[in-house]
């Protein structure tokens, strides 16, 4: 492969970090325009305290860790970069509007000549600067062709408010779409007894710490009943227990399972006589380092996957199952 970014450049101030582009990349990254790092470094997102070479690779979007010395060997990997503004500045909030001239249509040449299959933006405001518009992070209704387009939380340490966690989830949504693998069916447990406490497992990983539901897997030929007896069997030791109804569905995209981009999650409400968790896997090889039970009150603020956990079983203890199961979303 080789770079081809120069030529999407005769209409802009020309930038002191080269476009690393080239036809037919899975994903060209877009940044909002250089630092004084990146400039001096002419790599992009060269700042080390900047993530996006480590969210990269714990996205399992690349092979390995690259330095933004590397940039170029991303092609390798399917992946571009550029900038939606191309003049150096201390920061982003030194930008113009008028530094974002041409940025639009340079990105249209980019969907159009070289088909790449996304391009992402690194922030919001990478992609308020090329299209006037501030941006839900995900996936655009806008397209460029062909192109699909996703905005994810900025990088920059500027951006230290967001946590590695909540980055990664982004990340691991783009990987997932981005890898056009098929999603991989799952069933998981809404676990509780009957002073309502919800039991958790805690997996240690790339994520940190994230506490999450019993439950995985359905494998084939096996319904989701027959698969949350085999889970729960396996995970918690538990063997006699009474399903109930669905609850919540969702689409979770990664690419930790081999040959698939994700899951599509169903969860049950499972009602239980308390009960000390006797896995039969050895869970530590899975990365689950604690299985407990927790009341409401110590769910507040605990890092749970899905994020919005604690706000759903509140709601499920004060209002009681739904009368249909709905979405609850990323």
């Amino acid at each position: 492969m080789s770079r081809a970014g120069d030529t999407f450049a005769a209409d802009m101030t020309p930038s002191d970090v080269p476009d690393v582009l080239a036809p037919g990349l899975r994903i060209v990254f877009c940044g909002i325009n250089p630092g004084r790092v990146s400039a001096a470094a002419r790599a992009h997102f060269a700042n080390p305290r900047n993530d996006f070479w480590r969210l990269l690779h714990a996205a399992r979007l690349t092979s390995r860790l690259y330095e933004p010395a590397e940039q170029l060997e991303l092609l390798r990997e399917g992946i571009g970069v550029t900038n939606a503004a191309y003049r150096t500045t201390p920061g982003s909030g030194d930008l113009r509007r008028g530094d974002f001239a041409g940025a639009a249509e340079r990105l249209e040449r980019i969907a159009g000549e070289l088909r790449p299959g996304w391009i992402a933006f690194v922030g919001k405001e990478a992609y308020r600067g090329a299209f006037g518009k501030r941006p839900a992070l995900g996936v655009q209704e806008r397209a460029l062709g062909d192109t699909r387009l996703f905005v994810l939380p900025s990088t920059s340490p500027a951006n230290a408010a967001v946590p590695w966690s909540e980055r990664l989830r982004w990340f691991d949504e783009l990987a997932g779409r981005a890898s056009q693998h098929p999603l991989r069916e799952a069933a998981r447990a809404v676990l509780l007894d009957p002073d309502d406490r919800l039991l958790l497992m805690l997996f240690e990983g790339r994520w940190g710490g994230i506490w999450a539901t019993p439950g995985g897997g359905v494998e084939r030929g096996e319904s989701d009943a027959q698969a949350l007896v085999r889970e729960l069997r396996e995970e918690c030791g538990l063997r006699d227990f009474e399903r109930g109804p669905l609850l919540w569905t969702r689409v979770h995209r990664f690419l930790d399972t081999a040959g698939y981009g994700g899951q599509r999650e169903r969860y049950y409400l499972v009602r239980t006589p308390a009960f000390e968790p006797a896995p039969e896997l050895d869970l530590l090889s899975e990365g689950v380092t604690q299985t407990r039970w927790f009341s409401l009150d110590e769910l507040a603020g605990l890092p749970t996957e899905p994020s919005r956990l604690t706000a759903l079983v509140r709601e499920l203890l004060e209002h009681g199952a739904p009368a249909e199961p709905f979405d609850i979303g990323f």
